[in-house]
Parts: C-alpha cells; sequence; structure tokens
C-alpha cells in the first residue's frame, strides 16, 4: 500500500477509535494489492508469510473491523463463504461481478456502456425518491455459467 494510502487509512482507523496495528496494515497491504476475491484464509496464509505471529481469528476480527469502516468490502457469491476485496471508494473503480455457478471463478465487470450507467442512475434515484433513502452504493451480481462451463 503506497504510503498516502497507508496515512488515509491510519487516520481513518484512529478516527474510529482504533490504532493502525501491523495486522490491520498488513491485512490492507494484502487486499490493496490484489486483483483477486480473497477468503479470510486466503488473507491469513498471505499475511502470515510475512509477519508469523498473527492467528486466523485475529484476522477475521480486523476484517469484521475493516468492513464497518469501508476499507474492505464483504462479498457474498452463493458458494458458501465470504469473500473480501479492498474497497476503492472515491476512485472510478465501481464493478460489478459475474459469477460462475459451477466453477465459482468471478469476474469483475467494470467496462459498463453508457445506457448501464444510466439504467442504475435512474434505479437509484427512483428509489431514493420512493423510500426517502440515501443509496451511497450498490454491489450487483450476475449469476450464470462462464465460457468454460457453458
Amino acid at each position: 500500500m503506497k504510503g498516502q494510502d497507508q496515512q488515509s487509512w491510519k487516520g481513518r482507523l484512529q478516527g474510529s477509535g482504533y490504532r493502525f496495528t501491523k495486522p490491520r496494515e498488513m491485512i490492507l497491504e494484502v487486499l490493496s494489492s490484489s486483483k483477486e476475491h480473497l477468503s479470510a484464509e486466503s488473507i491469513f496464509l498471505r499475511v502470515h508469510k510475512n509477519y508469523p505471529n498473527i492467528g486466523l481469528t485475529t484476522v477475521y476480527r480486523n476484517l469484521e473491523i475493516l468492513v464497518d469502516m469501508g476499507a474492505v468490502s464483504k462479498l457474498h457469491f452463493g458458494d458458501g463463504k465470504a469473500s473480501y476485496e479492498f474497497s476503492r471508494q472515491g476512485e472510478k473503480e465501481h464493478h460489478h461481478h459475474l459469477v460462475c455457478q459451477s466453477c465459482h471463478k468471478v469476474i469483475d465487470y467494470v467496462d459498463f456502456m453508457k445506457e448501464e450507467k444510466e439504467f442504475l442512475e435512474k434505479i437509484e434515484k427512483g428509489l431514493s425518491r420512493k423510500y426517502k433513502f440515501k443509496i451511497q452504493d450498490h454491489v450487483i451480481h450476475f449469476h450464470g455459467l462462464c465460457q468454460t462451463c457453458q
């Protein structure tokens, strides 16, 4: 994780009453440098290589804190396991997921067409008005079969 990002998350953690601990730093580093959706166990194994004193329970506990803060997104793709990814809030990195129901491959879908963006904005505005609800983000998963499994 870049020094500026690290300082930003350090400030956000401290502002929320948490310390910027080595386990939190290492978890954020693993997730911010990965293009994959990682399980808590995968994160643990990657962190453990460089920080052997960490335990799996510590990873789970810190992931929940980071999810609550918005630093990490917790995703469920229907395979019974939670997956995690670094939350790039405020960046133009918004994406949806294509989830294969056979092999559980997850594809990040980022190349939105103009019509898709307009449609989603219209839905968000309509829901916000209808329910007097301020939508801040959304998560969309499309389930089906990847090219290999078809």
